[in-house]
């Protein structure tokens, strides 16, 4: 964006993004999700948010297209619904992995973070890199040029 062009910012995707996930009880109604948990009782248990208030969370998840509801029914029970992730969902773990390393590196105890993540099949720490298209290390924001895209409205 040579020159500070000026251009509308109604279609932008960070601010789009923001109003789907960038509230303090959806990211943590997502992180139980990543951790395995399904159920609204243990997701309220892990999260601790009013019942209200994760109800309305999911729903907008459903609706946004990040979970979908599978039924289940305990033995003598009602029909309730887990939530398990849709792709959508699925691909918003980089973020989730980005915010989690960023508090253990500004905010955690001084003991450490209390969670640490492993790749699976070897048990090394996962870390998280940013690469371009042609499969560049990109180190920093400062090796980054934002550049208007397709869908760029100039202001005026």
């Amino acid at each position: 964006m040579s020159g500070r062009t000026h251009f509308r910012v109604e279609n932008c995707s960070i601010e789009r993004t923001l109003a789907v996930i960038g509230e303090k009880w959806t990211l943590l109604v997502l992180r139980e999700i990543f951790n395995g948990v399904r159920r609204f009782a243990d997701m309220q248990a892990g999260t601790g948010a009013p019942r209200q208030v994760l109800s309305a969370r999911l729903t907008r998840l459903v609706e946004e297209g990040l979970l979908r509801k599978v039924p289940y029914r305990e033995p003598g029970s009602r029909s309730r619904d887990e939530y398990r992730l849709t792709q959508a969902g699925l691909d918003l773990y980089p973020i989730m992995v980005s915010l989690m390393h960023w508090g253990d590196r500004y905010v955690a105890d001084p003991d450490g973070p209390s969670v640490v993540l492993t790749h699976r099949d070897c048990g090394s720490p996962v870390e998280l890199h940013m690469r371009c298209a042609d499969g560049h290390e990109v180190p920093s924001p400062r090796e980054v040029t934002p550049r208007l895209g397709p869908g760029a409205r100039l202001a005026g």
